[in-house]
């Protein structure tokens, strides 16, 4: 007896039945399985029919559903950490299992969502959130599987199912990351392709993802250009766009825990966060104290003419004529610090995690989103005047900013002044996110468009519905 893929789905189908679970339903024909596309196009159709499987099951359907998603995170997260590392051959291994882990216990699922209601004299409305559909997602190189991770946990907890473009450099760990989250989902629960991914992808399938009929929402988490695409795609667009974070140090703070912080989260995955510190404006009066705090707590003090010499290798010229900006170098992005190091002409030990120096504000480290374990520190005259700069080369992303300060009149100025996403006091960028402070993880922070830190919320629609008269609580129902 021949023995098929038909044959072996309802032997399957039988099985599930008889322990009353709910039985698989033939899929639609798709040369992708477990999520793993060729084609954009065929990556959205098989996402659309997922979608229409979904939209049968409850709530708790979908917390199991992620809960499969949550534990491939975590019990592979140190398989799955290393084949990005790698691929990708930036950051650090510790820190990619890490975000794996913490993403697969403390992203937000089901359990964010919630309805409102309004009762009185005149009946009952009930406000409900409801999922758009086929989402499309572009990942990025700097975290690829993490970022797929999260979006699917709060995506598919809001009852939408999605199309992946994932960063060239990235695509193997996405493309296995993601044949591993269906293929779990489907054997418990009998649907494939609630995440699907583009195995080759290029701009022409993003842009066929963006302009797809059957795709409601676009969410994004890149630089500015992918940033520029999706708010120019006509659909709505959840935009994770580019950061610079700002950190500023006033005379009243604890200077030894400042430099704990700003070591902890500049050095996290060689400063690869888009939340991450990335220059730091300290008031004269405490200058020198600090930079001394920071050796102190580990970090590695490079002189002038080393900040030079890294500077001119590290940061370099992209475009032409009126178009020409400075951008980090591929080499050194991501890199260890100890490569910083050795390009700025000097030998550290293998297991330094941050460089640092003094530069004016003029120098590219200041201006330029680096995403390598090098901080620039920038004498200011007074506190106003480190605010000021903080919020002049934030340049107006909104993403995220930093503060270390013991005056609440600080604080409160420079958290009116820079309206970022995200503002941290006195602790490490990942304190915004729940590691080290209060709240939960996401890699899709939406600062340009206005959402902020993602969760199941933020892929749903409003939708009311209302009961006339018949059903009054308090009072009696107006004639």
């Amino acid at each position: 007896m021949q023995i098929n893929e038909t044959l072996i789905r309802d032997v399957v189908a039988q099985v599930l039945a008889e322990v009353g679970r709910k039985a698989p339903v033939a899929a639609a024909s798709f040369t992708g399985r477990y999520g793993v596309f060729h084609d954009a196009n065929e990556a959205v159709a098989a996402a659309r029919d997922a979608y229409e499987r979904l939209a049968e099951c409850g709530l708790e359907d979908r917390r199991r559903i992620v809960s499969h998603i949550r534990r491939i995170a975590i019990d592979q997260s140190v398989e799955l950490g290393t084949m990005e590392m790698e691929e990708t051959r930036i950051g650090r291994l510790a820190h990619k299992i890490d975000k794996l882990r913490t993403l697969g216990q403390r992203a937000p699922g089901v359990e964010f969502l919630r309805s409102e209601v309004f009762s009185g004299d005149r009946g009952l409305a009930i406000i409900e959130h409801a999922p758009f559909g086929v989402i499309g997602a572009i990942t990025p190189v700097t975290h690829s599987l993490p970022t797929i991770t999260g979006n699917a946990v709060s995506m598919i907890a809001a009852g939408n199912t999605v199309v992946v473009n994932p960063h060239p450099s990235g695509k193997r760990v996405a493309v296995e990351g993601v044949r591993r989250f269906n293929e779990a989902i489907y054997r418990d629960m009998g649907i494939d392709n609630l995440v699907c991914v583009v195995a080759e992808p290029t701009l022409d399938s993003a842009a066929t993802i963006f302009k797809h009929r059957d795709v409601a929402l676009i969410c994004v988490t890149g630089g500015a250009a992918v940033a520029r695409a999706a708010l120019n795609s006509g659909k709505r667009a959840i935009v994770a766009g580019p950061g610079n974070p700002p950190v500023v140090v006033d005379e009243t703070a604890d200077l030894d825990r400042a430099a704990r912080c700003i070591i902890q989260g500049g050095a996290y995955d060689n400063n690869l966060l888009c939340i991450a510190e990335k220059e730091v404006f300290v008031v004269d009066q405490v200058f020198d104290a600090m930079l001394q705090a920071m050796e102190r707590a580990g970090a590695v003090r490079l002189n002038a003419a080393e900040v030079d010499k890294l500077t001119a290798v590290a940061i370099v010229q992209a475009g032409e004529g009126a178009q020409r900006h400075a951008v980090p170098c591929k080499d050194y992005l991501g890199q260890d610090a100890a490569v910083l190091a050795r390009g700025a002409g000097r030998r550290v030990p293998q297991e330094t995690e941050l460089l640092f120096g003094e530069t004016d504000e003029q120098n590219p480290f200041v201006s330029v989103e680096q995403m390598m374990p090098f901080l620039p520190f920038v004498r200011c005259r007074n506190v106003d005047e480190a605010i000021d700069k903080a919020k002049r080369w934030e340049h107006g992303f909104r993403h995220t900013s930093i503060i270390h300060s013991n005056n609440v009149r600080n604080m409160t100025r420079m958290g009116k002044l820079m309206e970022t996403t995200l503002y941290v006091k006195n602790g490490p960028c990942m304190a915004a996110l729940g590691l080290g402070g209060e709240g939960y993880p996401s890699f899709s922070i939406a600062g340009p468009t206005g959402e902020g830190v993602t969760t199941p919320l933020t892929f749903t629609r409003e939708r009311r519905c209302s009961m006339i008269d018949d059903l009054w609580i308090l009072g009696k129902p107006k004639q």
